[in-house]
């Protein structure tokens, strides 16, 4: 943990904290438990969330969270960017700096807020790369990023633990909602898949996806959602949309908030690591995750989920898993690691957690 001080031992029952945290969806998604944990236990706490515009909805349920969208591509771009955003910040009488991101532009506006109490967070990357180098591994549990995000805060000196998590509240239906998926949902259980993920190591092979899909289909109680974003992976999901006839592809048709007031109706949602999966599990819905070159061990596994909804490619027939953090390296012979997750044990899992 890197701060320069923290207000422990005075009165932090009404404190207003500036909180940052860019980067992807997941990430940011990540911070949300953490953040709606701590103002279970410090009500009175106030907290202004700096984040990318799009992901707003996230944290629009949290009572003393205000979202401050920060414009990385314009006018809070570079350093003078930084500066601008420091500007419009620095009169709103924070109390302390929480920097759950830890690259050069959040610590160049921890500078401009020299005179605040400041965590940042460690982000164990020594430790990462001793779990994902192939040679001499140390393959063991590493810290989770939602308790390194939790430390930050209690570097602060917020005392508080997240067993005393709480789901985000499940949304109603809306017509708008009804309309797309169908009707007949009350009788059918929905069950969202998201098969892409930002790099290809740590996607599922499409042709075994659609196995799963299939599978799933057959058993004639279930509604399956497409989760996905971009043109191609829309085109892959609406050939399965009308391929199946419990297949339905959400990829596209939907806002943020509107995906997530669907995702908070999920009997459980099947994703790869990637940003679905922590959305889905900020609402307490069973989240099955498929692992590829990344793993849990990392740090990364969704919110609040048990180890038997984790499953992992084979480490016997490949034994560098992991090979990355983020999924974004590829190793020679390691392309079809996930193909030893196998369709039958993908549905038999999802049927166990929809019981």
């Amino acid at each position: 943990m890197i701060k320069s001080g923290s207000f422990e031992g005075k009165n932090i029952e009404k404190k207003h904290i500036l909180v940052i945290r860019l980067s992807a969806m997941g990430d940011v998604a990540m911070s949300v438990g953490v953040v709606r944990t701590l103002l279970i236990q410090y009500p009175n706490v106030k907290i202004t969330f700096l984040s990318r515009p799009f992901l707003k909805p996230l944290f629009e349920e949290i009572p003393n969270v205000v979202f401050y969208a920060v414009d990385t591509k314009d006018r809070h771009k570079g350093f003078l960017g930084i500066y601008r955003l420091y500007k419009e910040l620095k009169n709103k009488e924070f109390d302390a700096f929480a920097d759950l991101h830890n690259v050069m532009r959040s610590r160049v506006l921890n500078l401009f807020f020299w005179k605040l109490p400041s965590a940042t967070i460690d982000k164990g990357r020594k430790e990462k790369k001793q779990l994902t180098r192939s040679e001499n591994k140390i393959f063991k549990q590493l810290k989770t990023t939602h308790e390194r995000y939790a430390d930050v805060f209690r570097e602060l000196g917020f005392q508080f633990d997240l067993f005393h998590s709480v789901p985000l509240p499940h949304e109603k239906l809306n017509q708008t909602l009804l309309g797309l998926i169908g009707g007949e949902v009350v009788t059918k259980k929905l069950i969202g898949i998201a098969p892409f993920a930002q790099h290809e190591a740590k996607t599922y092979p499409i042709d075994l996806m659609e196995e799963v899909i299939e599978q799933l289909e057959k058993q004639g109680n279930y509604k399956i959602l497409l989760f996905g974003g971009g043109q191609k992976e829309i085109s892959i999901l609406s050939i399965f949309e009308k391929k199946y006839n419990d297949v339905i592809c959400i990829a596209g048709k939907l806002r943020l908030k509107e995906e997530l007031h669907l995702i908070s109706n999920l009997g459980c949602m099947l994703s790869m690591d990637s940003g679905n999966a922590h959305l889905a599990a900020l609402f307490g819905i069973p989240t099955i995750t498929l692992w590829g070159a990344t793993h849990p061990y990392a740090g990364f596994a969704p919110f609040g989920q048990s180890q038997e909804n984790a499953l992992l490619s084979d480490r016997k027939k490949f034994p560098k898993l992991p090979t990355s953090i983020y999924g974004n390296k590829k190793v020679e012979d390691y392309q079809d690691a996930m193909r030893t997750i196998r369709p039958t044990a993908i549905v038999e899992r999802v049927r166990t957690v929809l019981k």
